[in-house]
């Protein structure tokens, strides 16, 4: 009887044994790829927003990132409006009261503007305030690209600027 029971207690020893190094498995924890996390990295990135909105120079000071961003609106279309004005293009085009330009800010800090015009417009009109346009924005100031991942990016923006006030 002795026997039997060492032997009963040497198979449950054995049983005990192998259900604990088979739980092992449960536990082990699979290591993703260099390939997985990077495929899981880049589906987190939106990449339809930026890090940092382009800057100038005299924005940097703001370390807000909300008023960083506004300072850059403000004088961007402050700055387009001042110089459009100088030309008296409500003069030429007495209808036209707001004018939207596409501001395209590229990684290596060039600036690119198009006038966006409604459909409806002359192509002719389109022409003649499209060359005011570049012929008054050709020293813009300085703008620092924008920046995703630290890295500098192209940007583009749609700004309306007023060149008449009723």
């Amino acid at each position: 009887m002795k026997e039997t029971a060492k032997n009963k207690f040497q198979v449950l020893i054995f049983l005990f044994l192998v259900a604990f190094f088979q739980s092992c498995q449960y536990f082990e924890k699979k290591v993703p790829t260099e390939k997985e996390l990077l495929e899981k990295q880049l589906k987190q990135i939106n990449w339809n927003e930026v890090d940092e909105y382009p800057s100038f120079s005299a924005c940097d000071s703001v370390l807000e990132i909300n008023l960083r961003k506004q300072c850059f609106f403000d004088f961007l279309t402050t700055t387009i409006q001042e110089r459009i004005k100088l030309d008296k293009l409500h003069r030429v085009f007495p209808k036209l009261d707001t004018v939207k330009v596409k501001v395209t800010v590229f990684s290596d800090a060039n600036i690119q503007f198009e006038t966006q015009l409604p459909l409806d417009s002359l192509s002719d009109d389109g022409i003649k305030i499209d060359s005011i346009l570049h012929s008054k924005l050709v020293d813009f100031p300085k703008i620092n690209p924008a920046l995703k991942r630290g890295i500098p990016v192209k940007s583009q923006f749609v700004i309306p600027v007023v060149i008449a006030s009723k």
